[in-house]
């Protein structure tokens, strides 16, 4: 069966391809090409459908075509739902090729990995895509992308739809810009390689981090672009940023340190900002974490000044080991 091909990477070695027998190995993919043209429909139809819902309000409906355990759990997906609306009423959305995924077994699978269509020697190809997904619990499901072109902006809107009996009911629902302030991830790429060229490479590896995540509709996919993209990152990754899981210092002026825990990049209404999160034992006192919010913002401008020209403002979060972090924004003209 042509979806039983799948690639084993290795690094520095050609890739190996195995012809696998359903009854081998736990996960299978098939993608659009693969599948027969009734399910292929099937995927589709129930994804627009449920977009259609999804563009009227009506999370009734969402919800009760939804697995168990989406159902019973429904409160994020109806907020997202009222979030977008706005944006969904009256778009029009256009089904990318779906990919089934067969997981067997009795029990989850701690990390389901599926790799779809061929792998060469270098990795994926054009049409590949490789899906990593954890606790994933046996069955079939299908995962459908549509592209939502609304009034003001593009989107994409992805579904996982598990198959319960004959349906196929709702197991995830991704909602996401295409676009920040109508720039694609192309825009960001540019940029980040613009940044690396001026030796910039803060400014790079943030913008290559937005440019890679516009171009992942869903967390949990991977294809030939994004696994160009993470390489490129990789060139700009800077070892004093706090990275992979790590913390850096930062000091102040006055001698006091910060524990940085995060720098990332995020969209604020139409502003392209930076998000700094650092340690703080205690965030009770809301005057004095605003000072040292403050503090923390002009210090990592001192230190790393290219940031001024990258980014709208910043948000700094202060961190406690346990409750309600403390954050403060800025837009980045106003930082002295």
């Amino acid at each position: 069966m042509k979806a039983c091909l799948f690639a084993i990477r290795t690094f520095g070695i050609a890739a190996v391809l195995l012809a696998c027998s359903g009854n081998v190995l736990a996960q299978a993919c098939f993608t659009a090409d693969d599948m027969d043209a009734a399910t292929r429909s099937a995927l589709q139809a129930a994804a627009t459908r449920y977009f259609d819902m999804a563009s009227r309000g009506d999370a009734a409906s969402l919800k009760q075509n939804s697995i168990p355990a989406v159902a019973n759990d429904f409160a994020g997906i109806e907020n997202t739902i009222k979030e977008n609306q706005a944006n969904f009423s009256g778009a029009h959305a256009t089904a990318r090729p779906p990919f089934l995924l067969k997981a067997e077994g009795t029990a989850p699978l701690p990390k389901a990995e599926f790799l779809c269509g061929v792998f060469d020697a270098r990795g994926q190809t054009k049409n590949s895509a490789e899906f990593v997904i954890p606790n994933l619990p046996p069955g079939s499901y299908g995962v459908v992308i549509l592209d939502v072109s609304a009034q003001n902006a593009a989107y994409t809107v992805s579904f996982v739809l598990q198959q319960q009996g004959t349906d196929w009911k709702i197991g995830g629902f991704y909602p996401k810009p295409a676009t920040i302030d109508g720039h694609d991830s192309s825009w960001f790429i540019t940029q980040a390689n613009a940044y690396k060229a001026k030796g910039q490479n803060h400014n790079a590896w943030l913008y290559f981090l937005q440019g890679r995540d516009l171009a992942m509709p869903v967390p949990f996919m991977y294809t030939q672009a994004t696994d160009k993209l993470y390489e490129q990152a990789q060139s700009a990754k800077p070892s004093d940023f706090p990275v992979d899981g790590n913390t850096t210092d930062l000091t102040a002026a006055g001698g006091k340190t910060y524990k940085l825990t995060a720098i990332f990049p995020l969209t604020v209404g139409k502003d392209f900002d930076l998000v700094v999160r650092y340690q703080n034992p205690d965030v009770s006192n809301s005057g004095q974490t605003f000072q040292e919010n403050m503090n923390v913002m002009r210090t990592l401008l001192t230190k790393f000044p290219e940031l001024r020209d990258a980014f709208a403002g910043i948000v700094v979060r202060a961190v406690p080991p346990a409750g309600q972090d403390y954050g403060s924004m800025m837009p980045m003209k106003d930082i002295k």
